[in-house]
């Protein structure tokens, strides 16, 4: 269902990442994107080295300060812990709330930071495409690299050589605050009558029963579970777990449930009309059913697989993140 490749760090405003290792891009016209499984190992594990021991950091949370000393040498991506937590170990798969600030290693201007969100929380799904690209502020991966095989309740510092020739070094300060359920939390709903029955197995992973007759003419959208979290805006980043079918035969034909049931990411925007009618509007930690006709799905796109079929998901609602276009 996503259309195109997401945002850089730069435009985020609070971001919500998932922590997974390297993988490929995800199909053309799928919804989410691949990942690997939970058990992947770290996808850096960077050692701590001088630049990165020099930064110094100030309180915590939403207050803290981070400098770089006059002089520092930042040549290498280097990883400091500045507070080992006591939670559970951070592992790929995992999603994750942080806070973070993004600075200018010869300035000290705070370039980025998740202090535009709610409460200052980044609520945090750290997603990877390419290692080689953590040394590139602009990439989700740095988030990755942060936060990976640490403890929740972990404060890090990672120095981030400059990306080319005249652009300054910088440091990404990140704090990990709570591990978060990868499955919709909200209170369950009376179901529509007539419309597709949905079953929840022990991990959350839905079936869908498609009724007889004909699929709706128009989209629909039903809340099986009602949550309290943000709303989603349009054009947020939105990270949900999925499963679609079709109307006429029922059959899968895109799942992150298939993936090992690491959550997917994508933009409310780059996704077909039916898929976004489900998410915009609603709250973080509903569950939504919704049903399109092949005009808010793929139409009659000739060679496609899902071309003039009706379509059915089921979406889990697990974080939305506003995001701020680069100039």
């Amino acid at each position: 269902m996503r259309k195109r490749p997401l945002i850089v760090l730069s435009t985020v405003a609070a971001a919500t990442l998932l922590l997974a290792g390297c993988s490929g891009d995800a199909a053309p016209e799928s919804t989410g994107t691949a990942a690997p499984s939970a058990d992947a190992s770290c996808l850096a594990d960077l050692p701590s080295g001088a630049g990165s021991d020099a930064v110094a950091v100030e309180g915590s949370g939403a207050g803290a300060t981070v400098s770089v000393p006059a002089g520092t040498e930042i040549t290498e991506a280097q990883r400091s812990v500045v507070v080992e937590g006591d939670g559970d170990e951070v592992l790929p798969g995992d999603l994750v709330s942080l806070r973070y600030q993004l600075v200018d290693a010869t300035t000290n201007e705070v370039l980025s930071t998740s202090e535009r969100g709610p409460d200052g929380v980044l609520s945090a799904l750290l997603s990877t495409q390419n290692p080689q690209q953590m040394v590139d502020p602009t990439q989700s991966t740095v988030f990755t690299v942060a936060a990976e095989c640490l403890p929740i309740g972990s404060s890090v510092v990672l120095t981030l050589p400059a990306a080319q020739e005249g652009s300054h070094a910088s440091i990404l300060y990140v704090e990990t605050i709570e591990q978060l359920p990868v499955i919709a939390s909200g209170s369950e709903q009376e179901p529509a009558d007539g419309a597709p029955a949905v079953e929840l197995d022990d991990a959350g992973s839905p079936s869908i029963t498609i009724p007889d007759g004909d699929a709706p003419a128009e989209t629909e959208v039903v809340v099986l579970k009602q949550g309290e979290g943000a709303e989603v805006a349009p054009g947020d980043l939105v990270t949900v777990q999925y499963r679609g079918v079709k109307w006429s035969d029922g059959s899968e034909f895109d799942s992150s449930w298939g993936r090992d049931a690491v959550p997917a990411q994508f933009q409310t925007s780059g996704v077909v009309t039916g898929f976004r009618l489900a998410l915009e509007g609603q709250k973080v930690g509903s569950q939504v059913l919704v049903t399109m006709p092949p005009k808010d799905g793929y139409g009659a796109s000739e060679g496609n697989e899902l071309q003039n079929e009706s379509l059915v998901f089921v979406v889990d609602i697990l974080a939305t993140t506003p995001i701020e276009q680069a100039p």
